[in-house]
Formats: C-alpha cells, sequence, structure tokens
C-alpha cells in the first residue's frame, strides 16, 4: 500500500491559517456566526480553527458539535452498529450563520446528513461548509464546500486520511489505496 502525502505539517498549518482568515474576511467578529463540527472528525477540525480564530480576533468564538448518526442513509444498512458521539449544542442557530466543518468532503451524503440534523435545532440563517480536503470528483449529492483547505483528484479507490498530532502524532494528510483481500 504506497501513501503519497497530500499535505506535510508546515502545509497542514498554513492551509488552516489560510482557512480562517477566509472565515474572518466573511464573518468578521462572529457576533451572528457560529461554528459546528460533525462528529467524528469534522471536530478535530472545528477545534484546531477555533483556536486559531481565537488566536487572531482575542476574543470567544461559539462552536459546537453535531453528533449525526441517526441521520445517516445508510444507519440501518450496516452490518455492525454505528455508536453515537455526543452532540454539543448549547446556544440557539436560529437566525444565526452556521458553518459546518469536515475533515473530508467526499459524496456529500455526510454533510446531508449534517444539514438534516442541524435542523433539529433551529433554523439558521445560512449555513456554509467548509472542508479540509475537497475530493471532487464523486458526490452522490449536488453539495459544495464555500471553504476548502485543498482539492484532491482521486480514484474512487483511493482513501484520503486526515491525521492530527493530537491523535495520530503528526499533522499531515496522506492519499492512499487500501489493500484488497483475495
Amino acid at each position: 500500500m504506497e501513501k503519497q502525502v497530500i499535505l506535510n505539517s508546515k502545509h497542514f498549518e498554513l492551509t488552516i491559517n489560510r482557512l480562517c482568515y477566509q472565515l474572518i474576511e466573511t464573518h468578521n467578529d462572529f457576533s451572528n456566526t457560529v461554528l459546528i463540527g460533525l462528529q467524528p472528525r469534522g471536530v478535530n477540525v472545528l477545534e484546531r480553527i477555533k483556536t486559531q480564530l481565537e488566536s487572531i480576533l482575542g476574543t470567544e468564538v461559539v462552536c459546537g458539535k453535531l453528533d449525526i448518526t441517526f441521520y445517516r442513509d445508510d444507519f440501518r444498512r450496516r452490518d455492525v452498529p454505528i455508536i453515537p458521539s455526543t452532540t454539543n449544542i448549547d446556544f440557539v442557530i436560529e437566525n444565526k450563520k452556521v458553518v459546518l466543518m469536515d475533515d473530508v468532503l467526499f459524496t456529500g451524503r455526510t454533510i446531508r446528513s449534517g444539514l438534516d440534523a442541524l435542523l433539529a435545532y433551529g433554523r439558521p440563517e445560512k449555513v456554509e461548509l467548509l472542508s479540509l480536503i475537497d475530493r471532487r470528483f464523486k458526490r452522490d449529492l449536488p453539495i459544495q464546500a464555500d471553504y476548502v483547505g485543498k482539492t484532491v483528484d482521486t480514484l474512487i479507490s483511493e482513501r484520503v486520511s486526515v491525521e492530527w498530532k493530537e491523535i495520530e502524532g503528526e499533522d499531515k494528510v496522506i492519499l492512499f489505496t487500501p489493500e484488497t483481500n483475495g
């Protein structure tokens, strides 16, 4: 299984920083904007963006975590039961601008589930999408990110793995083809 590094730790840091400044250009002081990370891996993007934004702005940014387990269209089709993560949205999203965050945008199904789950918490004024990696050639749904860290053209058989120094020991994004048994 050959692995190709798409973003090394330095480019990873630069990409996060650029995304923060793009968000600031659109949302200024975030007084009417909230950030929501999709569980599980979008929360890592959220935490990193939140830390960097608060450092740049010198103020707190309102953030939440959203579990989409029971909103997935494949929820009942899996052999092994999915274990839900926690949702933590302890603020009102009604008439707020919401930036949904996830690590990799591929088919769009996770984002659709996130939009469905989000509506259980109110009706936002606007919803935008931030994705660290956009795998643009395999959409099942017409969903596009407003903020993209890096666009990657991949084969369907390939996988993209976003690794975080807090979890895997180093910030990087890897493209690889999983080994097949047989």
